[in-house]
């Protein structure tokens, strides 16, 4: 059954998300903040800063005015950075209607107030459904039309089962979680450890040295989201370790690329500019590194990477830190459990 969605944001993903669900025989408008942007889309059909030579089917509608990408909307697809989301939704929570459900796929954590998106969208419109789709995708390859698989996530399965619905296709699949807290932990993290990797690549270290962060990376990720109220199964799916291995190494990350810049001596702002988008990692490194003071959860790459961006810390210097920390056992937390019972 056809569905009316509203894009917020036309940024690659959400234009990406757009076309996908156009294709699904959907009704789309997809909001773009800048005037500019939005004329060349209109006229061109395509999103030349963020996804170019893709086309824009026609049927799409693409505006710049908020109210009318929201009125009359079955679904509402947030794909605004996520240090913007609480801005226009303020803007624009009085265009919202109550049963219109929030599909958030922005990742990220609030900087000021450590909130992760769902709860900033309870804070402005309590009363809408909501759902994170979150996993290992970039823009670029989902919109070729190469297969895809993530995951809906809502507290409430009717809903969870709604979106996936919508957004099924035959090269994008949509399995269902009820761990809101996992899937947008493990989605915005993963960035901060795709930094550590990058960093890593452009310091020449190789496949060995990726491994270790990585595998290392998801068990700080479970460690804090078990301490705040996530399934620890989750980082080991689709939200988790799925997502972490693709951000952490494909050169469609923006993430792994600042992190190489930076490991080649580039400084954080010169790192930004020469991405030249969005580099949610950055402020989510600085919210994970007071979340692992505020929850006393030991994440020392996190720390590492927050005191290389942060303090001006040389990264070499971190990645002997890393090295020589007190001995362990791999499975130290299973250990610990065990002991205690």
């Amino acid at each position: 059954m056809m569905k009316r969605v509203g894009v917020l944001g036309g940024g690659s993903w959400g234009t990406a998300l757009a076309i996908l669900l156009s294709n699904n025989n959907h009704s789309v408008d997809i909001w773009i903040r800048d005037a500019k942007q939005k004329e060349h889309m209109v006229n061109f059909r395509e999103n030349k800063k963020y996804l170019p030579g893709i086309s824009i089917p026609e049927n799409i509608n693409v505006t710049d005015d908020l109210s009318q990408v929201i009125h009359n909307k079955d679904i509402i697809v947030l794909s605004i950075p996520s240090h913007g989301i609480r801005k226009v939704l303020n803007d624009s929570k009085k265009y919202f209607r109550n049963d219109q459900v929030i599909v958030n796929v922005a990742k990220g954590i609030e900087n000021n107030t450590l909130l992760r998106i769902s709860e900033i969208v309870h804070e402005i419109l309590p009363d809408n459904p909501y759902a994170v789709l979150s996993g290992p995708s970039h823009a670029e390859e989902v919109a070729q039309n190469m297969p895809t698989t993530l995951v809906s996530a809502s507290k409430e399965k009717a809903i969870a089962e709604y979106v996936q619905d919508i957004f099924m296709s035959p090269y994008f699949r949509v399995y269902t979680n009820p761990d809101v807290i996992g899937v947008e932990l493990g989605g915005s993290l993963k960035n901060v450890i795709a930094l550590g990797a990058g960093i890593s690549d452009g310091l020449g270290y190789g496949d060995n040295t990726k491994a270790a962060l990585m595998t290392r990376g998801i068990i700080e990720i479970a460690r804090l989201g078990e301490r705040m109220g996530a399934n620890i199964s989750t980082f080991s799916g689709l939200a988790g370790i799925g997502d972490l291995i693709v951000t952490c190494t494909s050169m469609h990350s923006r993430n792994r690329r600042a992190g190489i810049l930076i490991g080649q001596g580039k400084s954080l702002q010169e790192a930004i500019e020469s991405i030249g988008m969005v580099v949610e990692g950055i402020k989510t490194t600085k919210s994970a590194y007071a979340l692992a003071k505020k929850y006393q959860v030991t994440m020392p790459i996190t720390k590492e990477i927050y005191e290389v961006l942060y303090e001006g810390k040389n990264v070499k210097n971190s990645v002997i830190n890393l090295m020589l920390r007190d001995k362990k056992h791999e499975m130290e937390d299973i250990i610990k459990n065990q002991i205690k019972e």
